[in-house]
């Protein structure tokens, strides 16, 4: 029996989460693995590396041309293609890649384009949650390629802020590597169990500003 082949698909750096926002400009990743060998000639009807943008198949995207292999081997390959001008709002990418035997397999991104004019957050969240001796931060924004002025307060339900974390980032994606937190005080002190909000805020270089309140719990 033969496997189709093995798709995995982002925008702009391999953080990206479907769902995700983007500029209008961002650049499709795609990894590809397959056993017998990716077909980036054709052969055979309509055997392209196919894009389709928004369900528009008049106006579907061959990016064979696009394909280079990833280093002695012919088994898997990146493709790497630029989308320009997208409006503002949601998106859907598709694209179909086949093998050297005639299987095919697609997936299925969506995103939304936010303007670059105005700061954005979106997503923001800790993991685990609830969490034990740590957690991580994780947020989306549409600054790709700036930095970034990060602040996450953490505050107790009775508004005490109990641990501040200030950190300058620079993201070639747009979301977030994980921020850690250790569940301790500015004095080093573990916390109580129960439940904590926090505030976090991004800063870029023009001094635009974004923020967002979640809650988490902290377990023991």
């Amino acid at each position: 029996m033969n496997r189709v082949p093995e798709l995995e698909i982002f925008l702009n750096d391999e953080n990206f989460v479907s769902g995700g926002i983007s500029n209008s400009d961002p650049l499709l990743m795609v990894s590809v693995f397959d056993e017998n060998g990716i077909n980036t000639v054709g052969n055979g009807i309509g055997h392209d590396i196919e894009l389709v943008i928004d369900n528009n198949y008049n106006k579907s995207i061959i990016l064979n041309d696009y394909y280079e292999s990833d280093l002695d081997t012919y088994k898997s390959g990146k493709i790497k293609f630029e989308l320009n001008e997208l409006s503002p709002g949601e998106h859907t990418l598709k694209i179909k890649v086949w093998d050297n035997y005639n299987n095919s397999s697609s997936r299925e991104l969506t995103f939304v384009v936010v303007e670059e004019t105005e700061i954005k957050l979106s997503h923001v969240l800790n993991y685990p949650n609830p969490f034990t001796t740590k957690t991580a931060f994780f947020f989306e924004h549409n600054q790709n390629c700036d930095f970034l002025d990060l602040s996450i307060i953490i505050y107790s339900v009775t508004g005490r802020v109990v641990k501040r974390i200030n950190r300058r980032i620079h993201n070639e994606g747009f979301r977030s590597e994980g921020v850690f937190w250790d569940g301790k005080d500015d004095f080093n002190e573990t916390l109580a169990k129960g439940v904590y909000l926090y505030n976090l805020s991004i800063t870029n270089e023009q001094g635009m500003k974004a923020d967002k309140t979640q809650t988490m719990f902290l377990l023991k």
